[in-house]
């Protein structure tokens, strides 16, 4: 085969990668690559966004260990606490950036709360779970209105188009309107699909490759679930019903965190998360500090301010 030909074939093959992702859900955390650059606008298409006080109801699907519960819930407990002595910067910082898109629609600032968590370790309804289901399993949550049901499925749970096109997504669990409570979920990935949905804690699949970094809870896939959590929740504030925040089409969009993917750090390039700060003591790498002593690694999310992705280190 020619180079001309072969550069041909190489193109369609991309296009065809590229539009295979499209998911159903309002947002999800792509598979379509390790980076994005950034679109040069986050339009708002003046729809109901979540805003005040969000509580967070979380339901452990499969068994989850108590520190990986723990990881997860120091995050979501972080997103409105202020760490006390942040060395870098504090995952209530990151997350400023959900606050001025609120604030900028003319909406209240957000505080997160966790409000209640329930465990389903014998997966009442199997292991190998529809899209649909997600929904069902979110309504069992008992969220509050205009709060977020957090569907967390462990590592030996299958969900239809995990690993195949999403990480993750999130939606609605009532009818549209500012009332309504959002879902996401989330699944780990560690027995499935690391070097897909941890990465930059695993191998990656595609695209340039290079060594991981050492997760900073030590635990591949809980700390490769706050990544996705941390995006996810993220377009779940900012565009519940489909008519917030994002770019491009709405059956598609790109949301606030989406539109940096692969960025974690300053320098940040196909293959390469950025530079990191590397705790002394574990040897992990992170961007932000929470409650508790925790550290995280966070996606880079669009400031309105500068209209570009700014990570927070």
């Amino acid at each position: 085969m020619s180079h001309i030909s072969e550069t041909k074939a190489t193109c369609s093959f991309l296009l065809i990668f590229l539009v295979g992702f499209v998911d159903f859900c309002y947002g999800s955390r792509k598979l379509s690559s390790l980076y994005q650059p950034p679109p040069t606008l986050l339009a708002y298409h003046k729809g109901a966004l979540l805003q005040g006080e969000i509580p967070i109801s979380i339901l452990w699907y499969g068994k989850f260990t108590p520190a990986q519960k723990s990881i997860i819930s120091d995050f979501i407990l972080s997103l409105s606490s202020p760490s006390s002595t942040p060395i870098t910067p504090s995952v209530s910082k990151w997350w400023s950036n959900v606050d001025n898109l609120v604030q900028k629609a003319g909406k209240n600032k957000t505080h997160i709360t966790l409000a209640h968590q329930a465990s389903d370790e014998h997966c009442s309804i199997g292991k190998l779970l529809k899209r649909t289901q997600l929904l069902e399993l979110a309504r069992r949550t008992g969220s509050a209105k205009a709060g977020v049901a957090l569907v967390l499925t462990a590592a030996d749970v299958a969900v239809e188009g995990f690993c195949m096109n999403s990480c993750g997504s999130h939606g609605a669990v009532g009818s549209d309107g500012a009332a309504s409570a959002a879902y996401v979920w989330v699944g780990n990935s560690m027995a499935q699909c690391p070097g897909q949905c941890a990465w930059p804690f695993h191998q990656p699949v595609y695209g340039p490759q290079s060594l991981p970094l050492v997760a900073p809870n030590g635990d591949v896939g809980a700390d490769g679930m706050v990544i996705n959590l941390a995006g996810l929740l993220a377009g779940a504030i900012t565009n519940p019903f489909g008519s917030g925040y994002f770019v491009g089409d709405a059956l598609a969009p790109v949301e606030v965190a989406a539109v940096c993917a692969g960025v974690y750090g300053k320098g940040a390039y196909p293959g390469y998360a950025g530079e990191l700060p590397v705790d002394s003591a574990t040897g992990g790498s992170y961007n932000v500090e929470g409650v508790n002593g925790r550290k995280f690694l966070v996606p880079a999310m669009f400031d309105p301010l500068t209209s570009t992705c700014s990570p927070v280190v």
